[in-house]
């Protein structure tokens, strides 16, 4: 009969256990949703005109152009090879999501990579789906440039007008018949010098349709005296924008300035009057036009005209300064703006490449190079009155993405509903460990007080950071459904942090008596160096990753926002990039801005963002526990305390820019890895007061406590009365004003403790049967967690690169979890890679 009782008892132990680590799942929270709305698409006020620049996107970003303005521009020019293949849709989503950091109009030049007779309206509707892909995501304005200056010998795609003309309309039919609110820009080069020089006698090569419509004139050759736009006009319908291309080389004669044949051998400033007298198409032609581009395009038909303009400047020649040059020519054009009203954005060449026109030499046609030209651009810009500065449209930075990583699940039912009942049944699990530890003291954890490692919090610890990781590799099954769905009273961040902490203050004090007080201080800061490199290279890598095929690096670079964000429902579906500016690494040299994020933390994969707290929190602690072995714990709490409070008084304020200031905000958090800090010092005493009677007392009334008070208002709200003396509102209210994660409110606070206490009970009275039945497991894994916290980073990226596995089949999920948590247990035995990456 003792057997059978024994058996039972063991029994319902380690389902009681199940259940209570079941209870404890938890999962990210998130604020208040806040609803967006969807808008047409837009264009400056009257009389204003957006600018910004065309950047080369391989070696420049938005990021860096601002910083060196020192304003923030509307709009930005990306080029992009036409029809979208993989290289190409990275490409504009990379260009899409940086302008949309600042807010910008995004002006994309569709530049074909292989014949205009090839190009089918499937390759239109694939561009149209993915603009309105970032048009959903971002509501970014696109301003879509295809094949422009369509009218020159230097592209391919030139004077070619009724494939162009085809072309053309097969896009606009796509774009225009979609949702992407995008408008379509027919955008010529600057006419005079037409045809160009290397065109004449072309019409021999040319079908008779073409032939027809180049020859305007009817004189049987394509000459100057041909009309440089008419042939290439798409349609009234097929146009939204005109453009218009109007470069300054620095060439001499008017005649001579857009020809390759005449050699650039000095830099002039231009002459006066020359940008007015282009867009009265007088200057630069050998024959009379029979009028302005503008007049014929934009001021005929009211289109709004953009610009795209720039000044060559040539550093290996002598002649005038470059800021005489360049601030001669954009004076010019900010002129010629303010007397043209539809001229209602302009792009600045902004890149260094190599011209034939300056006789295949690099040519600098950038305005903010040099601070001080870039100074008097931006002056001269504020002084006109009439340019836009950023933003114009929504503004989805870095930060947003880091902060989007934190949302809320779907549980299928009432979110607090479930931190309640988690806390009733283990509190009723915390009671009952009591009966059991008189019934069965065999089974309890074999605790001697000598000092050393405590398998039970190593244990779970285990527990703790496998959550985290079956919570960051999304995919079906049991474990999500326990770690994603059962919303408990507690997340595995906060526990990882506050576990953390407190196993460092177990331990840093055997340091400080094996090697001394200074030495375990280097110790302690070389951990924290070792953390922060292996974070660099965790970072370094994936980018690298990103560059290999077959790896669907955006599952972890980037971020799709569920709708149960920060941003509301109207931001699901929205793609963050968490990698700004990672291209620019690239670049040699690569740029302070591109450095400084890199180093900074400021991006990263979103399942490792976290670490950044750690490498933060770990350079503290030498001081903080200088402070704790001196007995001024007490101080060391206030200090503690009066950070968290300042952050909630002022929850915008973050003294880093990192990553993971977003989510774990340092100030806010801290306050978790402290209180760990000094539990774990005063362990033995803390567990001595406790456990005797009084503590006894006090732990079960508060416990019980907790419970019930949630028990009551929960009740207040199902039954219909106000459970005085609280609001009647207090239980709709109660999980956005207490257990919001980010913030680490009060709900969330309580719960840590809660949660550690009763956790830390059941394993005392139960470790046995506990120990036997998943500590080999949990305890390496517990003792490694830092460790596989680095690796569950990579589990997340293969997972996500395998295709056409159906993830959410809960048979599937079980078993890759499994695998997973098999792989990471048998790592770990075999101290892979331990020298490298901490524990």
């Amino acid at each position: 009969m003792r057997t059978v009782s024994r058996t039972a008892a063991r029994i319902v132990a380690f389902l009681v256990v199940l259940a209570t680590f079941a209870l404890g799942g938890a999962l990210p929270a998130s604020a208040v949703q806040a609803a967006a709305t969807s808008s047409a698409s837009i264009a400056p006020s009257d009389g204003k005109t957006w600018f910004g620049p065309d950047i080369d996107w391989g070696d420049d970003a938005p990021a860096g152009y601002a910083g060196r303005l020192g304003a923030t521009p509307s709009m930005y020019g990306v080029e992009i090879r036409y029809p979208l293949d993989r290289s190409a849709r990275k490409e504009f989503l990379r260009a899409t999501r940086a302008a949309a950091t600042q807010g910008a109009v995004l002006v994309v030049s569709l530049e074909p990579d292989q014949s205009l007779r090839s190009l089918t309206a499937a390759d239109a509707r694939a561009a149209n789906a993915l603009l309105e892909e970032v048009h959903r995501q971002y509501d970014t304005q696109v301003l879509v440039r295809f094949a422009p200056q369509m009218n020159g010998t230097w592209v391919r795609w030139g004077q070619q007008p009724t494939q162009f003309v085809t072309a053309f309309r097969t896009l606009a039919t796509a774009v225009h018949g979609g949702s992407s609110d995008a408008l379509m820009v027919w955008s010529p080069s600057y006419g005079a010098g037409y045809p160009f020089g290397e065109s004449a006698g072309r019409l021999q090569d040319l079908s008779a349709t073409d032939v027809s419509k180049l020859d305007t004139n009817g004189d049987g050759q394509l000459t100057a005296a041909d009309d440089p736009y008419e042939p290439y006009w798409p349609g009234d319908a097929s146009v939204d924008w005109v453009g218009l291309s109007m470069l300054y080389f620095g060439k001499g004669k008017a005649t001579e300035a857009a020809g390759r044949d005449v050699p650039l051998t000095r830099n002039d400033v231009p002459e006066a009057g020359e940008v007015s007298a282009r867009f009265d198409e007088t200057w630069g032609y050998e024959q009379r036009q029979q009028g302005s581009f503008y007049e014929r395009f934009a001021v005929a038909d009211d289109r709004p005209m953009l610009l795209d303009t720039g000044a060559l400047y040539d550093h290996s020649l002598r002649g005038a300064d470059e800021l005489p040059v360049k601030q001669g020519w954009w004076r010019q054009v900010i002129a010629a703006v303010q007397d043209r009203p539809l001229i209602r954005g302009v792009t600045f060449l902004e890149t260094n490449r190599r011209e034939p026109e300056a006789g295949n030499r690099v040519a600098d046609w950038r305005d903010t190079a040099v601070p001080g030209i870039a100074g008097s651009f931006r002056t001269d810009l504020e002084r006109a009155g009439d340019f836009v500065f950023g933003p114009v449209t929504d503004e989805v930075t870095p930060r947003d993405g880091a902060a989007a990583t934190d949302q809320q699940y779907d549980t299928g039912g009432d979110q607090m509903a479930w931190i309640v009942w988690c806390a009733v049944g283990l509190a009723v699990v915390f009671l009952l460990s009591g009966l059991f530890g008189r019934l069965l003291p065999s089974w309890r954890y074999p605790d001697d007080g000598k000092p050393g490692r405590d398998l039970r919090l190593d244990l779970f610890r285990g527990f703790i950071i496998l959550a985290v990781v079956i919570t960051h590799i999304e995919i079906g099954g049991p474990y999500s459904y326990i770690t994603l769905h059962a919303v408990g009273a507690i997340t595995g961040a906060e526990m990882f942090v506050f576990l953390s902490g407190m196993v460092l203050g177990m331990t840093y004090p055997f340091a400080i008596k094996k090697f001394g007080e200074w030495a375990a201080a280097i110790g302690a800061w070389k951990r924290a160096r070792k953390q922060y490199l292996v974070t660099l290279g965790v970072i370094l890598v994936v980018f690298a990753l990103s560059f290999v095929p077959f790896l669907n690096t955006d599952a972890i670079t980037t971020f799709t926002d569920r709708g149960t964000g920060t941003g509301g429902v109207g931001a699901e579906g929205r793609v963050y990039d968490l990698y700004p500016n990672a291209m620019q690494l690239l670049a040699y040299p690569p740029p302070w801005y591109a450095i400084r994020q890199f180093l900074l933390l400021e991006m990263g994969p979103w399942p490792f963002n976290i670490m950044g707290l750690f490498v933060v929190l770990s350079l503290f602690i030498p001081a903080f526990m200088w402070v704790i072995r001196r007995g001024f714990w007490w101080a060391l709490l206030i200090v503690s305390w009066a950070l968290y409070v300042y952050q909630a008084l002022n929850p915008d304020f973050r003294p880093l820019n990192s990553q993971f200031e977003a989510v774990f905000p340092l100030l806010t958090w801290q306050v978790v890895f402290t209180h760990g800090l000094v539990l774990g010092y005063y362990r033995r005493q803390i567990i001595g007061a406790l456990t005797g009677r009084l503590g006894k007392v006090l732990v079960g009334v508060g416990i019980g406590g907790y419970a019930l008070f949630l028990v009551y208002v929960w009740a207040g709200d199902h039954f219909g009365f106000t459970p005085v003396p609280f609001p009647a509102s207090m239980y709709d209210q109660l999980y956005n004003t207490a257990y919001q994660r980010v913030d680490l409110q009060w709900g969330r606070l309580v719960d840590i403790a809660f949660f550690a206490i009763v956790s830390y009970a059941i394993l005392t009275v139960f470790w046995k049967p506990i120990a036997k039945a998943i500590g080999w497991l949990w305890i390496p894994i517990g003792q490694a967690s830092l460790y596989v916290f680095v690796w569950q980073v990579f589990f997340a990226l293969a997972i996500a690169s395998i295709p056409g596995v159906d993830w959410g089949n809960g048979w599937i999920g079980f078993a890759t979890h499994t695998l997973l948590i098999l792989l990471a247990w048998y790592m770990v035995r075999k101290r892979f890679l331990f020298s490298v990456i901490p524990r």
